[in-house]
């Protein structure tokens, strides 16, 4: 029995020791299940919060240490995989929240270094109070697309459908970079030098005074000082948002800015057929233009400060060289219009304006052959305008000025859209919250009545008279500080309560001493010196940071203003849907006529003009091709077919600008029946984006139908053009003013159908790069469109105001960076999407090999995604968007290359971790079952050998 009970503790012991073993290995191989995960990081390339995330060097070249390990630490390298839980977690891959790009802006101010209109002095602290709120991070975003039913005609153009999967939110967010920069009063000098001598009569046949007419300021002249001034400081690598204070002329006080001629302008040629004769016949001369200068350049600083807010003051010794040689240039512009009449002003100007072989020349040219300058669409007057290059300017001593919707709308601009210098700093200026004198004296009677209040009448008579003193000073402190305090001119109630004050200081000095009670005498004197050290009412010693309601109320405006170019003009939102950068755009132009023409001359088309305005649409690495093909109904019954399923008419009501209602009649085109119709044509449900896949070419079919006849043909009711996301469609009529829904200064806005090359190039704006109106855009409050109207003038194709059908760089730029905001959040999707596969993948013993074998594959094309991320963001600090879009090809295929790595990685291990076993829960080391088993055998050889007999002995 001893024997049996020692070899049964020996095994009970043996097999302890073992499950323990195996104990310790499941509770380490199951660590993951408790393990908490962290929350997703941000990306930032370019963020100067200290709290976000920075991808630097040293997780960019991340690779993980433990496949480099010797086989002696080979078993440590496996308890950190299994300790892991996850594999993402264990790759260190996190998923990435956002992209950062940075935009740099400066913001030239003009006219406030107490050298324009009303002498303002803004200086470096107030400007920082107000404007370093603008350096601040904005994400990209997209106008949602809803049908016309739930959207008016003048919000947007939607197609009913959801184009694409990507968020109106987008991932990529603009890190704005202001910089903030003053002007000496030499430049201020040439601007207003400038405006006086580019400027003429709006009518010629006005013989007013001048100080009673509104005078309209050439804006080719004004577009060559600008774009000179912004280059000779080498500031064309950012965008530049310039505030004009200039102060006002004393006898051309009322002007606003203007490109081409007004519409009395226009009426006086088509009555005066000599000067009509006189401009026709210069056709082909070139006319000199002094303002052409070249262009010098003198860097204001070397690279845009990429830094909170920066401050710069500019003085004689970086401008001087510009502002003498432009002096000089509109020294010679004076010279040139010296004793010239209204009319020989107005005949130079025309000249002008045929010689510089421009879509304003050339419109300018048709309408004096045709013999009906009134046909032309006047611009309208603004004081604010968006330049040809990566220049826009407010001039706040023009105007004021309106346009937007006749009826309805949201955001137009009415005339107190900007901030009024004259309303807040002038002679007349009311108190900040635009209250009346009379107003004014209701207020300070309520503050005087509540104030009151509080006393008793039975009180000693000679205290009353001291409170009430107290009192009265309690309510002047409280009103000066709100409506005197910081004022030029003061209000005439500051002036009377000031002579007030006096009387009140009179009568406390009297009680300070002739008081009986002491504790009376030392409140009269302690009121006395309060009043003395405040100086209320008197000249005020206005300090650098003593700001006052009406001033802070200027700045607050002026900010929300600047703040809203950003997002309308700078970095404005796109369409919904996703706009895929190609090597090659193929421009297929079908011009439908519903009877053959005489001869291919005779089709109203001007196919040279469009193409040429497509052009500019390219992004120059892009390389383009024009198809024009002409079609007649009568020859293509299918088509005819089409357009006579898509044809419809409606009662459109119509509000004029004087207030007259009236129904419209209008034949259109039903865009949605129209593609369906032209889809079923070429047996396909696209008939662009042929290869999607490759990004190589992109054929964007236009169809521009030609109308005869005196009804005219709209799409969708109210559109000439209208964007799909396979095709664009144009109609064209034969009415050369059309009365739109927009109105500019209480003058309706026409529209010329005969050539609508305007808005065919929006169209296709939109159907490549998703741009829009720059009005649009998404408001985070409402989750839906919002508008703004201030941004819209300028010639250029998105313009309202003006008959210009150019794109200026701010449109180029915004085409550039749809594609590259598209590439990016397809980028960042497709790698969370790969990081998430890992992140729910388990790290099992097991699979360790097969994740050692595909790791360093893994994190190779994820660090190539991130290095171009990287390089992305870099090119775009500097607005290189030409080289930007070179990338994005490889950006997309180095992520597709991330997820299917992801992919496959998940795939492999998935068999080996199911392999079924005998024992699943069973986990042995050799050692232990070697030295459990040498022992089990020693012990039972001492226990069971036979032992030699002993004798036995009698």
């Amino acid at each position: 029995m001893a024997r049996v009970a020692s070899l049964v503790v020996v095994l009970l012991v043996f097999s302890a020791a073992i499950a323990v073993g195996a104990v310790e290995k499941m509770v380490s191989s199951k660590e993951w299940q408790t393990r908490t995960r962290k929350a997703p990081s941000v990306l930032s390339l370019f963020n100067m919060n200290l709290r976000s995330k920075f991808l630097n060097e040293k997780v960019l070249s991340h690779v993980n240490d433990d496949w480099e390990v010797s086989n002696v630490v080979k078993k440590e390298a496996l308890v950190n995989y299994t300790k892991a839980g996850y594999l993402g977690y264990y790759l260190k891959l996190e998923e990435i929240d956002a992209v950062h790009i940075p935009v740099p802006i400066n913001l030239i101010f003009l006219g406030f270094n107490g050298d324009g209109n009303q002498g303002i002095k803004l200086g470096q602290a107030e400007l920082e109070r107000w404007f370093t709120n603008l350096d601040h991070l904005f994400e990209h975003t997209r106008v949602p697309q809803l049908g016309e039913s739930l959207t008016p005609f003048y919000r947007l153009k939607g197609d009913g459908t959801q184009r694409h999967h990507l968020p109106l939110v987008s991932n990529t967010h603009y890190n704005y970079s202001v910089h903030s920069i003053e002007m000496d009063a030499g430049v201020t000098e040439v601007f207003e030098r400038a405006i006086v001598a580019l400027s003429r009569r709006e009518d010629p046949s006005d013989t007013k005074l001048d100080t009673e007419v509104m005078w309209q300021v050439d804006m080719d002249g004004m577009a060559h000082i600008f774009s000179s001034f912004i280059n000779f400081l080498q500031l064309e690598d950012a965008y530049n948002i310039i505030v004009l204070n200039p102060k006002r002329n004393a006898t051309r006080a009322n002007y606003g800015y203007r490109r081409g001629l007004s519409e009395e302008e226009l009426r006086f040629f088509e009555n005066d057929g000599e000067a009509k004769k006189r401009v026709f016949e210069s056709k082909g001369l070139r006319v000199s233009n002094p303002l052409e200068k070249d262009r010098y350049q003198k860097p204001l600083y070397a690279r845009h400060p990429m830094v909170k807010f920066a401050w710069t003051t500019a003085d004689y010794k970086d401008t001087g060289h510009w502002v003498d040689a432009y002096n000089g240039a509109l020294s010679e512009v004076e010279k040139d219009l010296y004793g010239k009449s209204a009319v020989d002003t107005l005949i130079h100007t025309a000249q002008q304006i045929l010689a510089g072989r421009s879509g304003e020349g050339n419109g300018l040219f048709r309408a004096l052959k045709e013999g009906k300058p009134t046909n032309l669409q006047a611009d309208c007057m603004v004081n604010t305008w968006v330049g040809k290059e990566r220049w826009a300017f407010i001039d706040l001593s023009a105007g004021p000025f309106t346009w937007g919707p006749t009826v309805g709308g949201e955001g137009v601009r009415v005339e107190r859209s900007l901030p009024s210098v004259d309303d807040s700093f002038g002679p007349h200026a009311g108190i900040s919250n635009g209250a009346s004198e009379d107003e004014v004296q209701e207020e300070l009677q309520n503050m005087v009545q509540d104030r009151f209040t509080v006393f008793e009448d039975n009180q000693d008579p000679q205290q009353h008279a001291v409170d009430m003193l107290l009192a009265e000073i309690d309510v002047y402190e409280m009103f000066y500080f709100k409506h005197c305090q910081g004022r030029k001119v003061q209000l005439a109630l500051c002036e009377e309560l000031r002579e007030r004050m006096s009387d009140v200081k009179s009568d406390l000095s009297s009680y300070s001493e002739e008081l009986p009670q002491e504790s009376q005498r030392i409140k009269a004197s302690d009121a006395l010196k309060r009043i003395e050290d405040w100086n209320l009412f008197d000249v005020p010693v206005v300090k650098p940071e003593a700001f006052s309601l009406s001033r802070d109320s200027f700045l607050a405006h002026l900010a929300s203003t600047l703040s809203g170019s950003m997002k309308h003009l700078v970095t404005p939102s796109t369409a919904d849907g996703a706009f895929h950068y190609y090597e090659k755009i193929v421009f297929q132009i079908y011009i439908i006529t519903q009877e053959r023409m005489k001869s291919a001359v005779s089709v109203p088309v001007d196919v040279e003009a469009i193409a040429s305005s497509l052009k500019e649409l390219i992004v120059p690495p892009q390389k383009v091709a024009f198809s024009v093909k002409k079609v007649v109904l009568s020859d293509d019954p299918a088509l005819a077919m089409a357009f006579t399923v898509a044809r419809r008419s409606a009662a459109v009501p119509v509000l004029l600008v004087n207030g007259t209602y009236r129904a419209s009649n209008r034949v259109y085109l039903d865009s949605l029946l129209l593609q369906e119709q032209l889809q079923r044509l070429s047996g396909s449900g696209s008939i662009s984006d042929l290869n999607a896949q490759e990004r190589t070419s992109l054929e964007v079919p236009i169809f521009w139908f030609v109308r005869s006849g005196e009804e005219p043909l709209f799409i969708d009711k109210h559109y000439v053009a209208k964007a799909l996301p396979d095709m664009v469609f144009v109609v064209q009529s034969s009415q050369k003013k059309w009365e739109s829904h927009l109105q500019c200064n209480s003058k309706v806005i026409h529209w010329d159908l005969s050539r609508p090359i305007k808005a065919a190039v929006a169209a296709v704006a939109e159907h490549l790069a998703g741009l829009v109106e720059t009005q649009l855009t998404y408001s985070h409050a409402h989750q839906n469109t919002a508008q703004d109207w201030t941004w819209v003038a300028g010639s250029h194709v998105l313009s309202c105001t003006s008959k210009g059908y150019e794109l200026s760089s701010f449109q180029t730029d915004a085409i550039a960076r749809s594609y590259m905001v598209t590439a990016l959040d397809e980028s960042i999707e497709t790698i969370n999407a790969g990081i998430s596969l890992l992140s729910k993948e388990g790290t099992y013993e097991k699979t360790f090999g097969v994740v050692k074998a595909r790791q360093a594959k893994l994190l190779r094309h994820y660090q190539s995604v991130v290095h171009l991320w990287k390089r992305i963001a870099s090119l775009a600090e500097t607005l290189r968007y030409g080289e930007v879009v070179k990338l994005l090809g490889y950006l997309e295929r180095d992520a597709k290359d991330f997820y299917m790595e992801a992919n496959e990685t998940v795939a492999a291990m998935h068999p080996i971790r199911c392999l079924k076993e005998r024992k699943v829960d069973m986990n042995f080391d050799s050692t232990q079952v070697l030295a459990g088993g040498i022992v089990v055998l020693a012990m039972l050889w001492l226990l069971l050998r036979r032992r030699r007999p002993k004798p036995k002995i009698n």
